[in-house]
């Protein structure tokens, strides 16, 4: 996962066959990240959170010890404004950690997968408006037909709901924010767990104090499984930085269909959320979105 890029300040806006490998990998792994969630929904979400941040600092400093990047990360401790960009992804990711662990248990997995199909538009927009990215006719098709699909899912559900509204604003933004990131990939997530893992590590002992924690308290299983939030959080995680710092943010957005279908699937085909009409419409419309964006991307990268 080491990224050679990691001490240039602005990644290049260009896609390349590496972040496109990257970037794959990390959004199947979060699309199967539902039913470890599930395990865990008889947890309070905010002591899952907890865990899941806890237990990412030892991979993450681990991660950098093994590829010698602890420079970088000296460097990025002095710096005020590295810091404070840090501070802000963090806040952006454990919001949306947080939506998503309670999302899932509470039976609204749909309502996540709903979000993260809306999220690729919404960073799109700002590829275009922020970074100035320029899409192609078969880029604007593709966006068309998800913007169709999503306009079915919300209209089938009667609103935009909040927790998909929340997800979509929050992970956009992180990623925008994460592109932009005067750091490596690998530091830049050591930073956020380190900052976080403070606030985590007060609401932890708490839970434990007053008898209301689950690590070590109620089974090996429960323990086993919080211990575990650590490693599905910070590999998928760590492996999409690398991705996003490699890939236009447009590209990026495209991919996010991925995780949110396989979620789609697992809500209807094994957690039995409903589904209906309309979501047998809009699913089929999303994949042929991607299909279109990805032949077109392939095959610039060929013609290069």
């Amino acid at each position: 996962m080491a990224d050679q890029n990691a001490a240039t300040p602005v990644a290049k806006n260009e896609d390349s066959a590496r972040g496109f490998a990257f970037a794959l990998t990390a959004y199947f792994l979060w699309g199967f990240l539902p039913i470890y969630m599930k395990m865990v929904a008889h947890i309070p979400p905010l002591e899952v959170l907890s865990h899941r941040v806890i237990w990412s600092v030892p991979i993450a400093a681990a991660v950098l010890l093994i590829l010698k990047r602890t420079d970088d990360l000296k460097a990025a401790l002095r710096s005020p404004r590295t810091l404070l960009m840090a501070l802000l992804t963090a806040g952006l990711i454990s919001v949306n950690w947080g939506i998503y662990v309670w999302a899932i248990g509470a039976g609204r997995a749909l309502d996540t997968a709903l979000g993260y199909f809306i999220n690729p538009l919404f960073s799109i927009f700002l590829g275009a408006v922020l970074l100035k990215e320029k899409l192609k006719p078969t880029q604007i098709g593709a966006i068309a037909l998800v913007a169709v699909a999503v306009g079915i899912l919300t209209y089938d559900a009667g609103q935009l709901p909040w927790v998909s509204l929340a997800l979509t604003l929050t992970w956009g933004f992180y990623a925008f924010f994460r592109k932009t990131l005067p750091v490596g990939p690998n530091q830049g997530f050591f930073l956020e767990v380190l900052l976080l893992s403070v606030p985590a590590m007060l609401y932890i002992l708490y839970a434990e104090t007053t008898g209301q924690g689950h690590f070590l308290q109620t089974g090996m299983s429960d323990t086993l499984l919080l211990l575990g939030s650590g490693v599905i959080t910070a590999g998928p995680l760590m492996i999409y930085a690398n991705g996003a710092k490699l890939l236009r943010l447009s590209t990026i957005g495209i991919m996010q269909y991925i995780a949110p279908t396989m979620i789609f699937l697992i809500a209807v085909f094994i957690f039995k959320e409903p589904f209906g009409t309309a979501k047998m419409i809009a699913f089929p419309l999303i994949w042929a979105a991607l299909a279109i964006y990805t032949w077109s991307m392939l095959r610039d990268y060929r013609n290069r």
